[in-house]
């Protein structure tokens, strides 16, 4: 029992450390809210214009890498096919890659036959709404493959094969059987990912820069307060931004409670 013991404090002596560090970082910001400040503060057209923006592009990028994420992570957890290793690991490269280099590499892209060609369809990404979406999406999508791929990995594939012998099609079969089965971990990649999106900042700035009014987000409008010293604004975004991550994380672990 006392070896239980020791091995128990051994275990959560770490956990403490952590939550005792995150409870800093979070709680250090009382020492700087102020309530009127805050509220003179959301009255800012400039900070009206970084949630909508944060919102928008968040949904948007979310939407597109779900809708891509959904088949995608299929392929991958249920086909097997040449170059299959090599496509996995690429689709991981947001992961390792700084949100900056990504930036960057979308820039240059835009550089190229493609990225021309799109351009002439007026299809622009600096200082845009579409080169924030564009830029949030590539770093977020991979979460969406990756969460997604576990969540059908998880679902036994005799029920998808009993489906097919009972005269589903294939489709069929994914539609009623896998998709409701993955619903919970559908839900929660989609509630992650957003909750990604929302506080993206390298790849964003790259790519959309941080012009007020215009692709100045959440994240690039506190960039911006704090270069100003303006610490009553960074302060009332930062709160917003926790505020909004702490609703999103609460909302998965409810969803995960139930699988």
């Amino acid at each position: 029992m006392p070896r239980d013991t020791a091995f128990k404090l051994t275990m959560l002596l770490p956990l403490v450390v952590l939550t005792a560090y995150f409870l800093l970082l979070v709680c250090s910001q009382s020492a700087f809210f102020s309530l009127p400040e805050f509220i003179r503060q959301l009255g800012h057209a400039n900070i009206h214009s970084a949630i909508t923006l944060s919102l928008i592009a968040a949904t948007a990028s979310t939407l597109i890498a779900i809708i891509l994420a959904i088949p995608s992570a299929y392929a991958l957890a249920r086909f097997d096919f040449p170059g299959k290793r090599l496509v996995d690991t690429l689709i991981d490269l947001p992961m390792v890659l700084t949100p900056i280099a990504l930036g960057t590499l979308i820039l240059m892209s835009w550089n190229t036959a493609v990225g021309r060609v799109l351009s002439d369809f007026g299809l622009t990404l600096p200082f845009t709404l579409a080169g924030v979406i564009l830029a949030q999406f590539t770093v977020v999508v991979t979460i969406s493959v990756r969460m997604l791929k576990t969540s059908f990995e998880q679902i036994d594939l005799r029920q998808e094969q009993v489906a097919r012998l009972l005269g589903c099609t294939a489709f069929g079969s994914f539609r009623h059987i896998t998709l409701p089965l993955a619903r919970r971990g559908i839900l929660a990649a989609i509630i992650l990912t957003w909750a990604r999106a929302i506080g993206e900042f390298g790849a964003t700035v790259m790519v959309a820069g941080t012009a007020k009014g215009q692709t100045a987000t959440l994240p690039s409008s506190i960039y911006l307060a704090m270069s100003v010293a303006d610490l009553p604004r960074a302060v009332t975004l930062v709160v917003i931004l926790i505020s909004l991550s702490l609703l999103v994380l609460f909302g998965v672990r409810k969803i995960l409670e139930k699988t």
